[in-house]
C-alpha cells in the first residue's frame, strides 16, 4: 500500500513497487549454467571466469530495477525492429516456424557449456544478396548509436562484432551457409528512433579466437585456476565497471 505520509513522491513510491517486483522476478530465475556466446567479446578473461562460475557479484552490483527496465525496453525496441523489417519486405525468422511461441534459433556446444540464441535469420530481403543471413539487433543511447554509425560496429562495438562472428560460426551446423553470407546488424537509437543497418562479413579469425577463449575460460575455471587480469591496477576503466572488481583485486594473482 502506498504511504501518503512518505517524503517520497507518488512516482517514487510507484516505481519502488515496480522495481521490487522486477528484482524479485529476476532473482527467481534459474541462473544459466553456461558461458554465453554473446559475452565472449568481453576483453577480460578473468571476468568471464567469474561469470561462468556464477561467482557472487560485488555489493551493489546486482541488477537493480532501473537496469532491468532498460533491458525490458531493449526487448520492446527489438520487437519493433522485427515488425518494421518484415513490413519492408524482409523475410525474417525469429523462431522456428516463425511462431510467437516457437523455439528461438540458437546453438549449444562443448557439452552445453557454450550457448547462444540469435535474434533472427533472414531468408530474403531487398538490398541484400546471399541467404541465409544472421540478424542481430541492439538498442543504443544517442551517443553510442552515433559512434556506431560513424565507425561501424566492428570498431565501435567489438563485443557485438565478436558475438556476430561467433554466432555465424556456431550456427553453421544447423543453418548451412549462414557463415558464408554477411550478417545484418541493426542498431536502434533509443532517443530518436533512428535506425542504422550494416552488413558484417564473416570474420573466421575472430570467431576462432572467441572459440579458443571460451575453451580457455571454461577449462581453467573448472580446473580451479585464475586467468590473468586485464590490467595492472583496479583504477583501469574496465575494472571500475566490472561486477567482480572487488573480488578480483582481493584475490592473489
Amino acid at each position: 500500500m502506498l504511504d501518503y505520509n512518505s517524503t517520497q513522491t507518488f512516482a517514487d513510491q510507484v516505481n519502488a513497487y515496480i522495481d521490487e517486483a522486477l528484482v524479485a522476478e529476476n532473482q527467481s530465475q534459474t541462473p544459466r549454467q553456461y558461458l554465453g556466446g554473446s559475452r565472449l567479446g568481453v576483453a577480460c578473461e578473468r571476468a568471464l571466469q567469474f561469470e561462468y562460475a556464477q561467482a557472487p557479484k560485488d555489493d551493489g552490483r546486482d541488477f537493480n530495477g532501473q537496469t532491468l527496465r532498460i533491458f525490458g525496453a531493449g526487448h520492446v525496441f527489438e520487437d519493433l525492429a522485427i515488425d518494421w523489417l518484415r513490413k519492408a519486405g524482409f523475410e525474417l525468422y525469429t523462431t522456428k516456424g516463425n511462431k510467437p511461441d516457437g523455439e528461438q534459433f540458437g546453438f549449444s556446444v562443448a557439452g552445453g557449456r557454450i550457448r547462444g540464441h540469435v535474434d533472427g535469420i533472414i531468408n530474403a530481403a531487398p538490398m541484400m544478396d546471399g541467404f541465409p543471413a544472421l540478424w542481430e539487433c541492439k538498442s543504443l543511447n544517442n551517443k553510442s548509436w552515433n559512434d556506431t554509425v560513424k565507425r561501424g560496429v566492428t570498431v565501435s562495438k567489438p563485443v557485438y562484432a565478436a558475438q556476430i562472428a561467433t554466432y555465424q560460426a556456431y550456427m553453421e551446423a544447423s543453418v548451412p551457409g549462414i557463415s558464408q553470407n554477411p550478417a545484418l546488424f541493426t542498431a536502434i537509437n533509443k532517443d530518436t528512433a533512428e535506425l542504422h543497418h550494416e552488413l558484417v562479413p564473416f570474420d573466421g579469425g575472430l570467431a576462432q579466437r572467441m572459440s579458443d577463449k571460451a575453451v580457455r575460460v571454461i577449462q581453467t575455471t573448472e580446473a580451479g585456476e585464475l586467468l590473468p587480469r586485464i590490467a595492472q591496477s583496479a583504477d583501469f576503466f574496465e575494472c571500475k565497471f566490472c561486477d567482480w572488481s572487488d573480488r578480483c583485486w582481493r584475490t592473489d594473482g
